[in-house]
């Protein structure tokens, strides 16, 4: 809940002003020991904190998510997550959803997109679809309707055209490539709102892991182009999903 819906929430007589003086009051981190876990983070931005869980253990991670769901967060988002700390998180909370082939964790019920809203996420290959996927359930978790538009890169243009009507009445894209980095140039080329380019390690020798990939976007003649780091389908995605939910009427 963030500072708005609690002013509403007393407006409308759901909330007396006492409880939601002690929920603004509230020391906005919990002290683990490991981690400080920030449960003010939805009312500073309308967002629970995301747990980055590669290189924590198990525990760890099930115990940031527990601090954060005790702290008022109706859904968290686990990035990177190994299978052992998924499997612990869905023996704590039934309500869990685990998608290993982009690592992703999902605890609580994801929020209810508004009627307009629209992210669309475009894969140039089948290669791409785990970051892309990493994207799209990102988007998905923090509030966004999301269209999948998969293996539609430049090689074959016409498997993007096709969609054409999605992506013109997205709101933010997130376009998803390796090789030579080309399709979000494309893609740019097409709408009228922020894209979100997410340069990717596919691709052969002189790709160099994605560094191709990624100067090729950076250097892209479609002015609406953004870049995020190589392989970062969650950020791409979390900042659509803001765009998203910041430009879709109710």
């Amino acid at each position: 809940m963030n500072t708005l819906q609690i002013l509403q929430d007393v407006r409308d007589g759901k909330l007396s002003p006492e409880d939601a003086e002690v929920m603004l009051k509230a020391e906005p981190f919990v002290e683990l020991g490991y981690a400080k876990p920030d449960t003010h983070r939805r009312i500073r931005q309308g967002a629970t904190e995301v747990i980055y869980g590669a290189g924590k253990t198990p525990e760890q991670t099930a115990g940031i998510v527990k601090a954060l769901m005790e702290g008022g967060a109706g859904c968290v988002l686990v990035t990177r997550a190994p299978d052992e700390t998924a499997s612990l998180i869905k023996e704590r909370y039934s309500d869990t959803e685990h998608h290993p082939d982009c690592g992703i964790v999902i605890v609580g019920k994801k929020p209810e997109p508004s009627k307009n809203s629209l992210v669309c996420v475009v894969s140039a290959g089948t290669s791409d679809m785990k970051v892309a996927e990493e994207a799209a359930f990102t988007a998905e978790a923090e509030g966004s309707r999301v269209v999948r538009i998969y293996d539609a890169g430049v090689s074959g243009i016409h498997r993007l055209l096709y969609k054409t009507d999605d992506l013109l009445r997205a709101r933010a894209v997130v376009v998803v490539a390796g090789m030579e980095g080309a399709l979000p140039s494309v893609v740019g080329g097409l709408v009228d709102v922020p894209v979100l380019a997410v340069p990717t390690s596919v691709g052969y020798g002189a790709s160099f892991g994605g560094v191709t990939a990624l100067l090729s976007m950076m250097n892209s003649c479609s002015s609406d182009v953004s870049v995020v780091n190589i392989d970062n389908g969650f950020g791409a995605g979390y900042i659509a999903s803001m765009i998203d939910r910041r430009s879709a009427p109710l």
